[in-house]
């Protein structure tokens, strides 16, 4: 009999970690080519991961909520292996015994030096190498929770090599730190430090500390008829990842409002011919989103990103779409090439990544390598927002909420009041590349996109 080693899959461009959410199967149980054994989540998606033999489980490697190295063994199954064969077999090995960050705890397998993560909360929010303007590195939450359990400080952190992807600083390099700080290998820099280190972290420090991370001091009590609420994993990811776009972006957040009512009257006018023909409906999101990509066409520096001093111009226009989940949570799925669709495919594209994100199908191509982002809070009632740019863009869009007024509209004979469709446009832009000037011009310009929609156009 052959044993095939199931590794944890690549999820994504920058995806290098995942955390094992639940197992299906247990060891002995038999399994079947791309039966699902257990299920995974990165900082992107959740996702199962199909056996890819025939045979039986001999061995787990990882707990619950361990958090895993893309290409790592995590468990191994028994080809060829007969129901007899399996009842004779011994007792197989059960998964390793949880151990702590402090206990420092090393084991050896094919692959080298592993140690094993305790079953916490902490999942990495970005496994990308980013730097932010003054180059500090980011590290992962989980790296930032053991250096934080483990009394190591930013400045040791940072002199620390990374074995990752592009110098990143893993578990595994921390771990080892500590273990050989106190073996006396290394010697703490923060003990040499000038005493204004010994204060404690700088405000740009603690903004680079997880919002999920644990505090050794006694836990906070608190007055009055309270509720508390702990957050989900999903929702650590996202607080994480709002906490550390602004602290990498200087946002500037530009208004304007646009008339919408040809765009209004348009879509009234063909919806049910729209759905009927093409076997989809036309919501106002594609239609936003044509108007997006014909600025961006005109000013490409909006489809943009920032690595150190170089300014990352992307030829690709892939528009990231802001969806509610009906956990509360938001996921924002991605139209590439958007580009190169008309609005049929806008809005058949548009709808399938919706009904996907609401039913937990997405898959990690489908939130990945977004260029631009477009959040609609007028779903929900809002004029306008000040939205959160999606790292690592430069700019995200927010449409309000459609809404009746009188307003004065200028014609040859003179002004008059008219009951028009209106709607306000807000965009915040990182102003390290995008200038007041740039980001007000690209919101006018799709303002009036909107404006000048062509009533008499075919679909």
């Amino acid at each position: 009999m052959a044993t095939v080693d199931l590794v944890m899959p690549k999820m994504g461009e920058s995806i290098m970690e995942a955390t094992i959410l639940k197992w299906h199967k247990n060891p002995g149980d038999a399994v079947k080519m791309d039966e699902t054994i257990l299920e995974i989540a990165t900082d992107k998606v959740d996702s199962e991961v199909p056996s890819t033999a025939e045979g039986v489980i001999s061995e787990i490697l990882f707990n619950v909520n361990d958090v895993v190295p893309i290409g790592t063994v995590i468990a191994r199954i028994k080809t060829g292996a007969t129901e007899s064969a399996a009842s004779s077999n011994s007792k197989p090995a059960p998964p390793p015994q949880e151990t702590s960050y402090a206990s420092q705890n090393y084991h050896q397998d094919d692959q080298g030096s592993r140690s094993q993560a305790s079953a916490s909360s902490y999942s990495p929010v970005n496994s990308n190498n980013e730097q932010g303007t003054n180059g500090n590195k980011f590290y992962s939450p989980l790296v930032l929770n053991i250096a934080a359990q483990e009394g190591v400080s930013m400045v040791e952190l940072e002199n620390i090599r990374g074995t990752g992807n592009e110098g990143r600083v893993t578990k595994r390099d921390i771990l080892q730190y500590v273990n050989d700080r106190r073996s006396g290998k290394v010697q703490a820099n923060a003990s040499a430090s000038s005493p204004s280190q010994h204060a404690g972290p700088s405000r740009e420090q603690q903004m680079m500390i997880p919002v999920n991370k644990v505090e050794s001091s006694a836990p906070t009590t608190y007055s009055g008829n309270v509720e508390i609420i702990e957050m989900d994993r999903m929702r650590r990811l996202i607080a994480d990842h709002m906490v550390r776009s602004k602290h990498t972006s200087p946002h500037v957040t530009s208004f304007t409002e646009a008339d919408v009512t040809n765009l209004v009257m348009w879509r009234d006018k063909v919806k049910k011919e729209f759905e009927k023909r093409e076997g989809t409906k036309i919501t106002f999101t594609p239609l936003f989103i044509e108007a997006i990509v014909r600025c961006i066409r005109k000013f490409p520096l909006i489809n943009s990103s920032l690595d150190g001093n170089n300014i990352i111009v992307k030829k690709d226009i892939n528009i990231g779409m802001a969806t509610a989940l009906p956990t509360g949570n938001l996921i924002v799925p991605v139209i590439r090439n958007a580009d190169q669709l008309n609005m049929v495919g806008l809005a058949k594209k548009v709808n399938s990544l919706a009904d996907a994100a609401r039913n937990n199908k997405l898959k990690p191509e489908d939130i990945a390598d977004g260029t631009f982002t477009m959040t609609n809070v007028g779903t929900f009632g809002s004029l306008m927002g000040t939205p959160i740019i999606n790292q690592p863009q430069v700019a995200i869009l927010a449409v309000g909420a459609i809404k009746k007024r009188p307003v004065v509209i200028e014609t040859p004979h003179g002004d008059s009041i008219a009951i028009r469709h209106m709607m306000y446009l807000s965009m915040s832009y990182d102003h390290r590349i995008v200038d007041g000037s740039l980001g007000a011009t690209f919101l006018t310009a799709v303002a009036n996109e909107l404006q000048n929609f062509d009533i008499n156009r075919e679909y």
